[in-house]
């Protein structure tokens, strides 16, 4: 909320490069993830915006290597979940 005046889920694709800054390992997993997994710049979006929540739980001023990874986690847990309904 203090960097946009917002929650991040309501981040709009304009918004996320000022305020989900990745350092280069974490930049560099990014592009690997979307190139292996294939996944739009919707979802690339959306990974974004919950390992941006992550980091700032954790307390963390950029987007490490773990907070994606976290984020990536949780999308596949949200995709099983749906996928078994």
């Amino acid at each position: 909320l203090q960097r946009s005046g917002r929650p991040n889920a309501q981040l709009t694709a304009a918004d996320i490069p000022g305020v989900c800054h990745l350092n280069s390992s974490s930049r560099k997993m990014m592009e690997q993830i979307i190139t292996r997994l294939g996944f739009s710049a919707r979802a690339y979006h959306r990974i974004l915006k919950v390992a941006r929540t992550i980091a700032d739980l954790d307390q963390s001023a950029d987007i490490a290597e773990k907070h994606i990874g976290e984020a990536i986690r949780y999308r596949s847990l949200d995709r099983n979940q749906h996928s078994s309904l």
